[in-house]
């Protein structure tokens, strides 16, 4: 990817439909502070797509029994 590739902005229901994340967890993770750092202009959010992969790439979670989610 280059790097006019990775500063470009995408709108937050064009990373919803690109990556599969659903806009209103992008909009509640926003509102928390733990979703991809964003860009607002106006009433509107942008994402640069480094950001993005960044942001994937921290939630890599390596399998194991402590990763399951489960309340033992």
């Amino acid at each position: 990817m280059s790097s006019t590739d990775e500063r470009q902005l995408v709108a937050r229901k064009d990373v919803a439909r690109i990556y599969g994340i659903p806009p209103r967890f992008l909009e509640v993770a926003a509102m928390r502070g733990d979703g991809p750092r964003f860009i607002k202009i106006g009433r509107l959010c942008y994402y640069r797509v480094s950001e993005i992969e960044h942001w994937l790439d921290a939630q890599t979670v390596t399998p194991g029994a402590d990763q399951l989610g489960r309340e033992d």
